[in-house]
């Protein structure tokens, strides 16, 4: 359309100029002695106008050539400049796509040739991550170097370089090299993200808790942390907080958090944990009964299982109310038989604990069983329990007859029952009969072992004589030894006295 209108206005000004000059018959006199020149106006127009584009050609070539070392320089680096361009992609391409051994070559060839410092930064970069991914780390640290230094002053390009260097370091797991990065990035703009991001994951590897839980909460505020992800890291920071500052820091760090990140499982079991070992069990108590309240998880069960006599009561009736709405949970149903066994409820302890081995065979269960069989005279019961609870965790190795094994120290272990630490029952000798529940009296398991009847004679005032059939019959084979004469060895009774 531009073309259209510029051939437009020169035909215009051409047919106004005939027109002029054809109605004007002057002339014009030149006089340069000894020569008079005397031409119409309309030729010295059309002279001075081809002059003019003579001179404008003559002159645009001659600038033309003088400019030609120029122009080279400038195709030439051009040139480069596309070879770089080319270069680089194929190298980032190669890195996203995890060809790191063309990209690393690609890169290192890329670095030996521009000039460009912004160039040379994001291919030592590229290099670097490459290299890293082959675990070559010699060569990635000297990658970093030749980006650093290539970033020269430049704000961004240092800022990429240490955010780049700070990441490939915690994949290392060298979080105190990545905190002497990220640190200042994040001192001079707190909406760094990716900087707060980094450092999160620094301080995670340090197990700072105090940290994670500022930046989680930072990043939170942002909307720059999944839900999820966020709720993880403050659940793990808050109980770790809450274990280092004891008591005297509780109100503090409890006073923080929102309603709902207090019933957290490893929060609750923290700060309950805390109130017990000051003696405040009815606080550590309604800790965890509002983390219940939320969601039944199995360790907080357990630790609401774990109280004085005096609790009890409370403690039974939540569970109770619990297990009207989750009837078949298994851990609930042996945290009330872990209960009752605490007060002393022989009977509903073993209902529920069978409830609960029902649904799942836990060690924990057998265990449990074999104590209150234990207590209530059923020593086969009991040892039965014992067996199925060593079955269930596993079959030991056959080791040497001279080897001994050392005791494991289950003091760290949160599912174990701590028998030592339970009220200490009365015991069986000192009343006229040995206590049998009412729920286990008539109670017949599936092998056919039962309560002993209701007139059998007391575990106190007849000692039980050991059966003919014991269980040593499963480890002792009585039957003859195929291809030996018993009547030749010095077993056989005839054989001795002849002998003698």
């Amino acid at each position: 359309m531009r073309t259209w209108f510029w051939t437009l206005l020169v035909l215009v000004v051409a047919v106004g100029l005939g027109v002029v000059l054809r109605e004007h018959s002057g002339n014009v006199l030149i006089i340069a002695q000894p020569w008079r020149i005397e031409l119409s106006l309309a030729l010295a127009v059309l002279l001075v106008l081809a002059i003019f584009v003579v001179a404008y050609i003559v002159l645009r070539v001659v600038a033309w050539v003088v400019s030609g070392p120029e122009r080279f320089r400038s195709w030439r680096g051009l040139r480069a400049q596309k070879r770089d361009h080319d270069l680089l992609e194929t190298g980032w391409i190669n890195v996203l796509e995890g060809r790191y051994t063309q990209a690393d070559q690609d890169l290192a060839r890329l670095l030996d040739r521009t000039r460009s410092p912004n160039t040379k930064v994001l291919a030592g970069l590229a290099r670097a991550q490459a290299s890293h991914q082959l675990g070559d780390y010699e060569r990635r640290d000297e990658a970093l170097a030749v980006a650093r230094e290539a970033s020269g002053t430049e704000p961004r390009l240092k800022e990429a370089s240490a955010t780049v260097a700070a990441e490939l370091y915690l994949d290392q797991n060298r979080p105190k090299e990545a905190l002497e990065l990220l640190q200042p990035l994040y001192n001079a703009s707190s909406r760094h993200v990716n900087a707060a991001r980094l450092l999160l994951r620094a301080y995670r590897q340090l197990n700072d808790a105090a940290h994670v839980y500022e930046l989680t909460r930072l990043l939170q505020r942002r909307g720059a942390i999944d839900k999820e992800q966020a709720t993880q890291f403050i659940e793990m920071s808050v109980a770790s907080r809450l274990r280092s500052a004891g008591l005297s820091g509780f109100k503090t760090i409890w006073g923080e958090l929102r309603a709902d990140e207090k019933t957290l499982p490893d929060i609750a079991l923290a700060a309950a944990a805390l109130h017990e070992e000051a003696g405040q069990h009815e606080e550590a108590g309604r800790i965890l009964e509002a983390s219940l309240n939320v969601g039944l998880d199995a360790r907080v069960l357990n630790a609401y299982s774990q109280c004085p006599p005096g609790q009890v009561a409370r403690r039974l009736s939540k569970a109770e109310a619990w297990l009207k709405t989750h009837p078949g949970d298994s851990a609930l149903l042996a945290a009330l038989g872990n209960l009752c066994l605490t007060g002393q409820l022989w009977g509903p302890g073993e209902r529920y604990l069978l409830r609960s081995m029902k649904i799942r065979s836990d060690v924990r269960i057998h265990a449990l069983l074999g104590n209150l069989y234990d207590r209530l005279g059923r020593s086969s019961d009991a040892m039965k329990h014992w067996r199925l609870g060593a079955s269930v965790a596993g079959v030991l190795p056959v080791l040497p007859a001279s080897g001994v094994l050392p005791a494991a120290d289950t003091r760290g272990d949160p599912t174990l029952i701590d028998v030592a630490a339970m009220p200490e029952a009365v015991p069986i000798d000192s009343v006229p009969l040995a206590p049998i529940a009412a729920s286990a009296a008539d109670y017949l398991n599936p092998d056919g072992v039962g309560a002993p009847p209701a007139d059998a004679p007391s575990a106190r005032s007849v000692p039980t004589p050991p059966a003919p059939d014991s269980d040593l019959d499963e480890y002792f084979d009585s039957a003859p030894i195929p291809g030996i004469d018993l009547s030749q060895t010095s077993d056989n009774p005839r054989g001795g006295r002849g002998r003698g």
